[in-house]
């Protein structure tokens, strides 16, 4: 072939020549550029790896979760993402506990970490030992007394050391064996003397009291999520104090806002009573597919005709 070649024209030679050339110089800048790409994505890659939160357009983007987990003293107060990540939390849990900051939500004690959306048993227990609330994030009562009931100094003015009146506040006091509160009349401050309940179960009775339109019996407690069983011998009720929903008149939105009574129950009640007329009892419903003998049976208390 390179014999051939010596036979060609001089000109056809450079052609040839150049042709070559040019070939080889397309393949090395192929090569070369190609290259750089891949060190701009090891870069890229790198980089993330210091850096692990964000920025896209004013929105914290966190990375997905590491495999497993290090345990370590941390604030859920104050931890950033790169910690909560460090944990072994998955990235839509640290995406919720920003949130819970963003809206004014604090954890004042480590239980209250085990709200959490999603964490289990195991891992809470594994965390708790490492969870340190900053004296900022604790309730100022722990420092400075504490709120809700009061009584008169034992000391006349003349001898208290600002010259006036003072006011010392102490814990309600919690209820001892056999005592018991009314669960469809008690305030949070008397849901509060009841072992076992603080403000964030307190909170949730009264909340739940008042979509249900009072409780008709103290297992009914059990359906608040994590609710402590044996706080349930506290309480007593009185059934003549729930508020019940006249199931004929009511609409569609009244009656889906029962916890009981979900949209398609709802509808149920609704054709039932265009097509056959008033209900007279819930035994009525129990052919529908929607209706089974527990739905009906818990609703019983809640509705009149």
């Amino acid at each position: 072939m390179l014999k051939d070649f010596s036979y060609l024209p001089k000109s056809d030679r450079v052609i040839f020549i150049i042709l070559i050339l040019s070939v080889v110089g397309l393949l090395a800048f192929l090569y070369l550029a190609g290259g750089n790409d891949n060190s701009r994505d090891i870069a890229a890659v790198d980089s993330l790896a210091h850096d692990t939160t964000v920025r896209t357009n004013d929105t914290l983007q966190i990375p997905q979760a590491t495999k497993g987990g290090e345990l370590f003293a941390f604030d859920p107060n104050t931890a950033d993402s790169t910690q909560l990540m460090r944990l072994g939390l998955n990235k839509w849990q640290v995406k919720n506990i920003y949130k819970y900051r963003a809206a004014g939500g604090v954890y004042r004690q480590p239980s209250d970490f085990a709200r959490l959306w999603g964490l289990t048993k195991k891992q809470f227990e594994l965390l708790r030992p490492y969870i340190r609330i900053g004296d900022d994030y604790k309730p100022a009562a722990d420092f400075y007394g504490h709120t809700g009931w009061k009584e008169q100094s034992a000391l006349p003015p003349s001898q208290q050391t600002d010259g006036r009146e003072r006011t010392v506040y102490q814990r309600p006091p919690k209820l001892e064996e056999g005592q018991t509160v009314d669960l469809n009349a008690a305030d949070t401050t008397q849901l509060k003397m009841v072992p076992g309940i603080g403000s964030y179960f307190a909170r949730q009775i009264v909340n739940y009291r008042k979509r249900l339109g009072g409780f008709s019996h103290t297992g009914q407690l059990m359906e608040i999520r994590q609710f402590p069983d044996e706080a349930l011998r506290f309480f007593r009720v009185s059934a003549s104090d729930v508020r019940k929903i006249n199931i004929n008149k009511a609409t569609l939105s009244e009656l889906q806002a029962h916890p009981y009574i979900n949209f398609y129950q709802a509808k149920a009640i609704l054709q039932y009573r265009r097509l056959r007329g008033p209900i007279k009892s819930l035994s009525q419903l129990r052919a529908s597919k929607d209706f089974t003998e527990e739905s009906v049976s818990r609703l019983e208390p809640y509705v009149e005709y």
